[in-house]
């Protein structure tokens, strides 16, 4: 699907507000509601718009420790990565697992209540999976910027 410069601004607009009525979308965007309605579910078919989501404060639901874990793995077995990839996709902690360069091989993203949480996802959990060979915890002291939204530029 080739994107205009209307499908563009309609994931703009829907980044900023995905409780957005379809009504103010199309006065938004200068088309009637039903072309409207037809782009947008264009945009979900093809897989641009992948899902609808709240973003909920962590502090309030008592996730007070925020890290970053870099992973080194061991590839001493063929299948490293599958097994590892496979075996994160099941800690609930773990947000997000980005496979990236330079001297670690992934970067995890993790949510706990406490210390006593974090370490026994790190005893329990992080440390049993048999692919791991180091890793290496940056604790989050504060975050200045958390921009949900894509820059599109057009």
């Amino acid at each position: 699907m080739e994107l205009d410069k209307i499908d563009l601004n309609i994931l703009k607009i829907m980044q900023e507000n995905g409780r957005i009525t379809n009504l103010q979308l199309s006065q938004m965007i200068g088309l009637s509601p039903a072309p409207t309605l037809e782009r947008v579910r264009k945009l979900e078919n093809s897989g641009y718009i992948k899902s609808y989501h709240a973003l909920v404060d962590e502090e309030k639901l008592g996730l007070g420790i925020k890290t970053f874990i870099q992973v080194s793995l061991d590839f001493h077995q063929n299948d490293t990565i599958d097994t590892f990839q496979k075996e994160i996709q099941q800690i609930k902690e773990v947000t997000e697992c980005h496979h990236v360069t330079g001297q670690y091989d992934f970067i995890l993203k993790v949510y706990v209540k406490d210390i006593k949480a974090y370490e026994q996802l790190i005893m329990n959990k992080i440390s049993k999976i048999s692919v791991v060979k180091t890793f290496q915890t940056l604790m989050i002291l504060s975050t200045s910027k958390k921009e949900p939204i894509i820059p599109i530029e057009y």
